[in-house]
């Protein structure tokens, strides 16, 4: 048994919900699992500072659906509890023509109840018909019980509860508003856990409101896991490409190869799944940071450069002029690297920031990056259209795209052309030169293991001496 935490729709409290079951079972010494639906990175930075194990995604268009099943059975193994953090609102998916990739999905997956979150702070009476139409909208989804969310007093709570009588949904959470528990935000969602002050003590106020908040008597027996069971029947095919499938033979497996990965707080946007990939496949990585090393780690190999903030910390990254120097070189020089997004805007010539000012970055890309207003979102079909390291012209995988800004020079030898998930063309992006991958697409490598394996094997090949610690 398991639990997802669901909320209505977007900005209902599901990560303040979640957050506090874990905080409060970790400070109780259990041993906590937990995941994120859908392509988001900072929710589960949240979740391994709370547990102290890495939060998996689970998300069917990145991955399959068998994945996120595996994915799931796999990591609950060993652990006591295992907890969900959902997606938007409950049925909310890739598209509005079905619910494919929302939480509901990943619910009738891993046949795992929903514990529904409800802002009850402009409603009363009226929650009953929210609870009614969430329970009753697919049969398939079983509502454990809901959360009431920001109630304004012991008679609001009162009003609530009795409207919830007649529909016997279980009451298993009552939270009055929170005015000392906040987690600020900016452009593109929470800021990362790696920038907030006074993290620890936000922690230990989510584990009271945990204890305090919650029926435990019924979530215990909820949340515990068990002897998990896959499922095996699903009533929707996974959205793959013929270059999503798993490389199974161990006999292809590279050498042990060094991977100079960047992560700070400018670079902190990985799947836990593409790390774990590439140590599976035979690397060594080795982490890094743009920001204070002088120079890239001795006798890599390779380099991956994840999404981030570079813009919030491009006045540090323009300071650091020998590590920037050092990145260029081993990129001239042919060293096989990847970079998504954050990464991206890092290899270009400058970052423009919010206020206007221009900051130099590597310089090995020849285009500026400009922060703005407007928001690039959505899942991406992306077609490599030239050979790549790691990617051959013709693949196709599917990634996402999450961003503020944009480029000032498009490549003239695109690397992806780009369809979103209702197949209609995007357009054309991405750089391949030299042996450099750079795109703002991030990728999940979980069932499309071709792609690390190719990007290994790229990096054996490659003897690079010019760069020391």
């Amino acid at each position: 048994m398991a639990l997802i935490i669901a909320g209505e729709r977007s900005g209902v409290g599901k990560t303040t919900v979640t957050l506090a079951l874990l905080s409060y079972l970790f400070k109780c010494n259990y041993t906590i699992q937990s995941f994120k639906v859908g392509p988001d990175y900072i929710d589960p930075m949240f979740h391994q500072r709370v547990t102290g194990r890495p939060c998996r995604n689970l998300d069917p268009v990145l991955t399959s659906e068998d994945y996120v099943k595996d994915c799931f059975y796999r990591h609950c193994q060993g652990v006591d509890y295992a907890l969900i953090e959902g997606v938007m609102g409950l049925f909310d998916g890739a598209s509005g023509k079905n619910d494919f990739a929302s939480t509901a999905h990943v619910a009738r997956l891993l046949d795992v109840p929903v514990l529904l979150v409800l802002d009850c702070s402009r409603l009363s009476r009226s929650v009953a018909a929210i609870a009614y139409g969430y329970q009753s909208f697919d049969p398939r989804i079983t509502i454990a019980g809901v959360v009431l969310n920001r109630v304004g007093s012991s008679r609001h709570l009162e009003l609530l509860k009795d409207a919830l009588e007649p529909l016997h949904i279980p009451v298993l959470g009552e939270l009055q508003r929170q005015e000392n528990i906040t987690i600020a935000d900016r452009h593109l969602g929470l800021i990362p856990t790696a920038e907030i002050t006074q993290l620890d003590a936000l922690i230990n106020r989510l584990a009271d409101l945990g204890q305090s908040c919650f029926n435990w008597e019924h979530l215990h027996s909820e949340l515990k896991v068990g002897h998990l069971q896959p499922v095996t029947s699903t009533n929707q095919q996974p959205v793959t490409s013929t270059n999503q499938q798993p490389v199974t033979s161990t006999n292809q497996q590279p050498a042990l190869i060094r991977i100079a990965v960047a992560c700070d707080r400018a670079f902190s946007f990985y799947y836990q799944d593409n790390l774990d990939s590439l140590e599976q496949l035979g690397a060594e990585l080795v982490y890094w940071s743009p920001l204070t090393d002088t120079t890239l780690p001795a006798d890599v190999q390779g380099m991956y450069f994840g999404g981030g903030f570079p813009e919030v910390f491009a006045e540090q990254l323009a300071e650091n002029t020998s590590a920037r120097e050092s990145v260029r070189t081993a990129i001239e020089s042919g060293m096989p690297t990847y970079a998504e997004c954050g990464g991206l805007m890092y290899l270009g010539e400058q970052i423009t920031d919010f206020d206007g000012k221009s900051w130099s970055m590597v310089g090995v890309l020849p285009t500026v990056t400009v922060m703005g207003k407007s928001l690039t979102l959505g899942y991406r079909q992306a077609t490599a259209l030239v050979d790549g390291p790691l990617l051959p012209a013709g693949a196709t995988v599917w990634g996402h795209e999450f961003h503020r800004s944009h480029l000032t020079v498009m490549p003239s030898n695109p690397l992806f052309e780009l369809r979103g998930y209702n197949q209609r063309k995007v357009g054309v992006e991405g750089w391949q030169v030299y042996q450099l991958h750079a795109s703002y697409v991030h990728l999940h490598w979980g069932s499309c293991l071709k792609v690390p394996l190719q990007f290994l094997q790229r990096c054996q090949q490659f003897t690079f001496k010019g760069v020391t610690s």
